[in-house]
């Protein structure tokens, strides 16, 4: 089978804003095919590079890819949420740098067994590590109105969530949804003629909430902004990527809060609370791709890149 096609996404950016040393320690946490990766491994002499990546497939492509550089990396199977956790079983006590490119990888929205397409049938999985017990046809076929519909629509950010919950409703009550065309299919149904005009794909939103709910990327988000900070060393760089609103609203409020979390009243003359800044905002605007990139890799379009700096 040939090797997916890969763009890294921001690639030129993250390297610029993680200041890379040769000889510091830095963080991918979402490995993937390993185009960043890469680019940091190139740039280090005698420092080291933690992928971590909870799709074990995406490890063994990235390790053969990076394997000129091997003697500087060391390649964990885990969940970029769990960073912290990872690099005090390291005995690593700070880093210089972390990256995050909280996007869906090339591989699984191209290889349609993954289920993470909506333009290709596959069985309803969806899930980033293939180990884990929850799948996008649990979500479909068991869980209940209140619940489809509140991820549809927080997740999804979908305006139609209520009338797509009821047709998912009305389906799986004749037989089970068991595919993603099939899928694809019920949602187009429920949506109203104006809907079906609009450029993007009728079930790309509801698809995206139904991803998020399986592999809780909220959840995941929120505690790596809330632990992985701390692992910094002062002047070591934290590079996000995101894709959605809801992450980046995430990150962004997260590096707002250990920048600007004093609660003392304006007038106080001096900070009462005890807040102590830890980070630094270094993008007040997210970095997004330029048109030379958009037209290279149109799955770029939405991303968006912030950094902060350890203080």
């Amino acid at each position: 089978m040939a090797e997916p096609l890969h763009v890294s996404v921001l690639l030129d950016e993250c390297i610029e804003q993680l200041n890379i040393r040769p000889d510091g320690i830095y963080v991918d946490g979402t490995l993937g095919l390993g185009g960043h990766s890469l680019e940091i491994a190139r740039r280090l002499h005698n420092g080291r590079l933690i992928c971590i990546d909870r799709d074990e497939s995406a490890i063994e492509r990235a390790s053969a890819r990076l394997e000129a550089f091997a003697d500087r990396i060391t390649f964990v199977h885990g969940n970029f949420s769990d960073t912290a956790a990872i690099l005090d079983e390291l005995g690593i006590e700070a880093v210089d740098g972390a990256l995050y490119d909280l996007g869906v990888s090339s591989p699984q929205l191209d290889e349609s067994e993954r289920g993470f397409s909506y333009q290709h049938d596959a069985p309803l999985d969806m899930r980033m590590d293939t180990s884990a017990a929850l799948t996008a046809y649990t979500v479909v076929n068991e869980w209940d109105e209140n619940r489809l519909n509140r991820i549809l629509w927080d997740y999804g950010e979908e305006r139609y969530a209520r009338r797509i919950t009821a047709a998912l409703l009305a389906n799986r009550a004749r037989k089970p949804i068991e595919s993603t065309l099939e899928l694809a299919d019920i949602i187009r149904s429920a949506m109203p003629a104006a809907a079906l005009r609009e450029k993007q794909h009728p079930a790309k939103r509801s698809f995206q909430a139904i991803r998020i709910a399986v592999n809780d990327e909220l959840g995941e988000v929120e505690r790596m902004m809330d632990t992985v900070p701390d692992k910094l060393r002062v002047g070591g760089r934290l590079c996000v990527i995101s894709f959605h609103s809801l992450e980046d609203r995430i990150v962004k409020t997260a590096i707002a809060r250990r920048e600007n979390g004093c609660t003392c009243p304006r007038e106080a003359p001096v900070c009462v609370c005890g807040f102590v800044q830890t980070l630094k905002n270094l993008t007040r605007k997210p970095i997004l791709p330029g048109e030379e990139e958009l037209q290279r890799n149109p799955r770029s379009r939405s991303a968006k890149l912030r950094v902060a700096e350890r203080v």
